[in-house]
């Protein structure tokens, strides 16, 4: 049962050539004989009449329907119909759509979806004949082959040659059995093509993964020189006794340094200061410039510092655990007994390093201290020396002299006032008695002389540059110096013993809790280890590598 196919289609106006040839029948081989070599002729146009009642008028009309539909059921991406609509703008193509662009790339004999090249555009002559007159000519004949199908150039569908039999084909199978034949050639298409992307991917993984992973192994378990590792434990301490002020100073408890003496000696130990007394002492790089260590761990015969430092803190591992204030350290070398000399060499370095870390500050406050101390008793000397001499010079007490001046004055005083008043009471007579009122007036009179020759006596002893009180004054300054230095030599006997203290409490004590010990089976290389560590690093790059590249390959090519 065939039926006539329909298909809405737009009012076109038609002109008169393109009727002419529509009216024109086609013999049926030639519709069945596929492409020619010649320029395809017009698209013809529907009648108005047929247009309107939406029926096709010619045979190439249902062509390109059932070519677009065929395309449509190609399964092309949209970068590969955005690339046909591009090349189809490029060659000026009246294209309704993006599978039409690729409809009528295909008449014109041109592959949408190849990618060109300058290479494929400068190709030699037929006959292998060059051009002449060199680059020049060849990059002449450039424009008249980018226009066609190229003379070295796979276009797709490909034209039938002129000289081809048009017979038609005995092929007599149904559509749906070529339908199915077509389903299978693509799928043996695709499987063929995943199989090369497969086989290019293991050759791939292979050359930058496998390989070098391989490699990597075969020294780790075969060429790496057995290193042996000395593991050893130490870790530092401060007294907190009270030195030599008390007999249970040494007793009391201790306490773990401040982690700033830790990472001190840490760093020592890792400095290149270290490294050198190392290799004067116990010659670190004699023994790994030895030739039987593997030329990858080896030393060169004459190395410098440089180099040497670099090995050294490969093989030097010194770790410091701040919670529980232990410092690890781990000695590598290719002898056990080596490894074992270097690690006790270095604990020693460690030790001599932590006495000499609070040495300097321990001195000067001690220093200090003495000094003041040595200053306080030479001033209490001096005041004691010029007390004593002034006591030699004045050869009296000007103190008590003035005071038993002053205890007469006041007894006279006290005896003038008693005569005074006795004398009084008898004038205050009618009659006194003459003998007693003279005898009271004699002993007034005595009196008064006495109490002027202390007035006077006192007067010379309170007064003048050698008196009894400026004598007095400078024994009060001497003695007041004496007390004052005997203050300052107490104040200085106690920062002494304070410095002592603290000296004693800032000393340092390297402690080992664990010793270093020859080990009798290698510890490195660890082969296992390294060999997957080396092919997850050999992945890594080269999924990285692959990653960038097809990134790169997208933003080019789209």
């Amino acid at each position: 049962m065939t039926t006539k196919p329909k298909a809405r289609k737009f009012r076109i106006k038609r002109s008169p050539s393109a009727a002419t040839e529509a009216a024109t029948p086609q013999p049926k081989a030639a519709a069945d004989a596929g492409p020619v070599p010649m320029p395809e002729p017009p698209r013809p146009t529907p009648a108005p009449d047929a247009a309107m009642a939406g029926e096709v008028s010619s045979s190439a009309q249902v062509n390109g329907e059932t070519d677009i539909e065929a395309i449509r059921r190609e399964g092309l991406t949209g970068r590969q119909l955005r690339m046909a609509r591009r090349v189809a703008q490029k060659h000026a193509l009246p294209a309704t759509s993006d599978f039409d662009a690729v409809r009528l790339l295909r008449e014109k004999g041109i592959d949408p979806f190849q990618r060109s090249n300058m290479l494929e555009l400068v190709v030699p002559q037929a006959g292998g004949a060059q051009h002449e007159g060199g680059p020049g000519n060849a990059l002449a004949a450039l424009p008249a082959q980018q226009g066609g199908a190229g003379a070295g150039r796979v276009q797709l569908p490909q034209t039938v040659p002129v000289g081809r039999e048009t017979l038609p084909s005995t092929e007599t199978a149904n559509p749906m059995e070529r339908r199915m034949r077509e389903i299978s050639d693509i799928q043996r298409d695709i499987t063929a093509r995943r199989r090369k992307k497969m086989g290019l991917l293991l050759v791939r993984l292979a050359f930058f993964v496998i390989i070098p992973t391989f490699f990597a192994g075969y020294y780790f378990y075969k060429v790496a020189t057995p290193m042996y590792a000395t593991d050893s434990q130490f870790l530092i301490i401060q007294n907190e006794g009270t030195g030599g002020a008390s007999p249970f100073g040494g007793l009391l408890p201790t306490q773990f340094a401040n982690s700033a003496d830790s990472i001190a000696t840490q760093g020592y130990l890792q400095s290149k200061d270290a490294m050198l007394r190392l290799d004067e002492d116990a010659g670190f790089k004699d023994h790994f410039a030895n030739s039987s260590i593997d030329p990858i761990q080896r030393l060169t015969e004459d190395p410098t510092n440089e180099e040497a430092y670099k090995l050294y803190k490969k093989n030097i591992k010194i770790g410091y655990d701040p919670t529980e204030g232990m410092i690890r350290m781990e000695v590598i070398a290719a002898d056990p007994q080596v490894a074992t000399t270097f690690s006790e060499r270095l604990l020693k370095y460690a030790e001599e390093r932590v006495n000499s870390l609070s040495q300097a500050k321990r001195d000067s406050g001690m220093n200090d201290a003495e000094i003041g101390y040595e200053k306080a008793v030479q001033q209490r000397r001096e005041a004691q020396q010029r007390l004593i001499e002034l006591q030699v010079e004045n050869g009296v007490d000007p103190e008590a002299v003035i005071a038993a001046i002053r205890t007469q004055i006041t007894n006279y005083e006290t005896l003038l006032i008693e005569k005074q008043l006795e004398l009084a009471a008898l004038l205050d007579n009618a009659r006194p008695n003459r003998a007693k009122v003279e005898g009271a007036q004699g002993d007034v009179r005595r009196l008064e002389g006495a109490l002027a020759q202390l007035n006077d006596r006192m007067n010379n002893a309170t007064e003048g540059n050698n008196s009894l009180a400026q004598q007095a004054v400078s024994l009060q300054l001497a003695q007041a110096d004496l007390v004052n230095a005997d203050t300052n030599l107490q104040l200085a006997q106690t920062g002494l013993e304070q410095a002592r203290t603290e000296a004693s409490r800032q000393v340092r004590y390297l402690t080992v809790a664990v010793r270093p010990v020859p080990s009798e089976e290698p510890s490195y290389p660890r082969k296992f280890e390294n060999t997957i560590l080396a092919f997850l690093i050999f992945g890594g790059i080269y999924l990285m590598i692959s990653l960038t590249a097809s990134i790169l390959r997208e933003q080019v090519t789209s």
